[in-house]
């Protein structure tokens, strides 16, 4: 049954992030970005990190997608224009053989570098409590977790010099 559900959410997260990278409206693409979150934050309470999970609604799906939002509706973003050149179909179905053949390539590497682990048991993750990933965040990954505050702030500041009015 859990296999079931997480391939069922697993669907809903790949579905969404395609979603997002076709749209053409912002909006519609932040839209998309909140279902992968939701997703996301479901597959982690299956494996039993409840505290990742809320902080994956509460941080990204709620917080950084307002932002989004709110910097999306700042620069006054309108639907994307379809460009006049359409490429060639023989193009387009050649890309789509090569993507495939990539990702088959790459899947091969993967397989044949990586060691054999053990399954996955659904629930038995320890390390997604409270204790955990504040003991983490603020010893191991202290610095990453500073250096990412400041790049947000300088978009934030960039979007709104972006927005400004010239007088």
């Amino acid at each position: 049954m859990t296999a079931l559900i997480f391939l069922i959410l697993a669907a809903i997260a790949v579905f969404c992030g395609i979603s997002l990278v076709a749209q053409t409206h912002p909006i519609s693409s932040a839209l998309s970005l909140i279902g992968v979150m939701g997703a996301l934050a479901v597959l982690y309470l299956q494996l039993g990190a409840e505290f990742i999970a809320a902080a994956q609604m509460i941080v990204y799906a709620g917080a950084i997608m307002v932002l989004f939002v709110f910097v999306i509706l700042l620069l006054n973003a309108g639907a994307e224009r379809p460009s006049s050149a359409n490429g060639s179909t023989f193009a387009k179905y050649f890309g789509i053989f090569l993507l495939a053949s990539l990702l088959g390539i790459i899947s091969l590497i993967v397989q044949s570098v990586l060691p054999k682990t053990e399954a996955v048991v659904f629930g038995e993750f320890q390390g997604g409590t409270a204790a955990g990933v504040g003991a983490k965040l603020f010893t191991t990954y202290l610095l990453p977790f500073e250096v990412t505050s400041i790049l947000i702030l300088i978009a934030i500041v960039g979007a709104v010099v972006l927005a400004r009015k010239e007088v």
